[in-house]
């Protein structure tokens, strides 16, 4: 769309913030109120809307993005969207190791097993592994337990979450980043090791680096969508 407003501004609203164009607010693609539930969010989504050039792409509002599938998808059913993303802890990315060259399985461990270690502190469970593709069962009590943890998770949370799972592949590292165990960073380094390591034995091209960037991009625009609500 062409951009029509000249001041984004963040205000209070009905215990909360709302994003207002000139002074009207913004709705999601669903026409509700746009609503953030802190100040730090809502003042991040207006520096978007400010700073969006005359034909406005909604990818580069990431922050808008999140806050508009907490409103319109997640806040409609929270119990269905958790359950969906806690499916992921059944086949947990830190759970599928390599069974060689040496180099790669060295670098799996030094890079997941401390994600897997703090879990297993935080939660009291246990998870099974594998080498390959073939899928392995996780014990009942270790999907109960991780599950929960989602399900607790209010939707802007649940939001911010969501892009830490789906693009990462983990639950384990989406939780750890949640709860600022982990920064981005090292999440990163972990979720994305197995391309990294194509890359480094067997290049790269411009395509795929534009991929693994896009969606490196997502991953820490969700980490950041967590912090701006604390």
């Amino acid at each position: 769309m062409k951009r029509f407003w000249t001041t984004a501004e963040a205000q209070p609203a009905d215990g909360g913030w709302s994003i207002f164009l000139d002074g009207r607010p913004v709705r999601t693609p669903a026409r509700a109120v746009l609503r953030a539930e802190t100040e730090p969010l809502a003042r991040a989504i207006a520096a978007e809307w400010q700073n969006a050039p005359e034909t406005v792409d909604p990818r580069a509002m990431p922050m808008t993005g999140l806050a508009n599938a907490a409103v319109d998808r997640v806040a409609a059913d929270p119990a269905s969207f958790a359950a969906g993303l806690a499916k992921y802890g059944e086949g947990d990315l830190l759970t599928y190791r390599a069974d060689g060259p040496e180099a790669l399985v060295s670098r799996q461990a030094e890079r997941w097993d401390p994600f897997l270690q703090w879990a297993r502190r935080r939660f009291d469970v246990d998870f099974a592994g594998t080498h390959g593709i073939t899928f392995v069962p996780q014990p009942a009590a270790t999907i109960e337990r991780l599950s929960h943890a989602v399900a607790a998770m209010p939707p802007f949370a649940l939001a911010g979450l969501s892009p830490l799972v789906t693009i990462g592949g983990s639950l384990v590292v989406a939780l750890a980043v949640a709860e600022q165990q982990a920064s981005v960073e090292e999440a990163w380094a972990a979720v994305s090791l197995d391309e990294a390591w194509q890359i480094e034995k067997w290049g790269s091209d411009a395509e795929a680096e534009a991929m693994l960037e896009g969606r490196r991009a997502e991953f820490l625009a969700g980490a950041r969508f967590l912090d701006l609500l604390r």
